[in-house]
């Protein structure tokens, strides 16, 4: 079992993604989180307050399956096939603690920015909704998350999904070189 512990190697993850896609394509359907959450609002009944919800999600109920192994795969990878050992390049810790983040390398999560306790701090609260509305913002207005234009849409040969992923790494590297370090300083 210890094979299954250790991050599996581009050679055999690649190609089960790629062997993934081509069984989506194959059926006709196409993978993306934030089409999960669309069908599974539309399910609640969002379709009453927003036309945009206002779809057959029967037939994309496919979706909340996926949804659900998502949920379901990370548990089980979490708890049963992982001994929780979080892997950091030492330089990319080193600069995280220069930001006062100390945790960086033994959590998943910094509890400098999401412990329970650091909630009530205004500063990391606001940090937080402005980086959920900008996600969830950036996903709707793109057109889809990270993963569907980056997995589904460049497997499709999409140029807007092409734009988007560069578009994604660009936002990245600027946040994360220019704008991280404004806020953490």
């Amino acid at each position: 079992m210890n094979w299954i512990y250790d991050p599996w190697p581009w050679y055999v993850s690649g190609p089960l993604i790629a062997l993934t896609m081509f069984i989506l394509l194959f059926v006709g359907k196409q993978f993306g989180m934030s089409s999960n959450l669309r069908t599974l609002c539309s399910a609640a009944g969002a379709g009453r307050k927003s036309d945009f919800f206002k779809f057959n999600w029967k037939e994309e109920r496919w979706n909340l399956t996926v949804m659900l192994g998502a949920f379901l795969g990370g548990f089980i990878a979490s708890q049963y096939l992982s001994d929780n050992t979080v892997t950091i390049a030492e330089d990319v810790v080193a600069k995280l603690q220069s930001y006062g983040i100390q945790s960086a390398g033994n959590e998943y999560l910094p509890s400098e920015l999401f412990s329970l306790e650091n909630l009530s701090d205004p500063k990391i609260l606001l940090i937080l909704i402005i980086g959920g509305f900008l996600v969830g913002f950036g996903a709707r207005y793109a057109g889809g998350c990270t993963s569907g234009h980056a997995i589904s849409g460049l497997s499709n040969l999409q140029l807007p999904s092409l734009i988007a992923v560069i578009g994604f790494f660009a936002g990245g590297l600027i946040m994360i070189h220019l704008i991280f370090p404004l806020i953490f300083a």
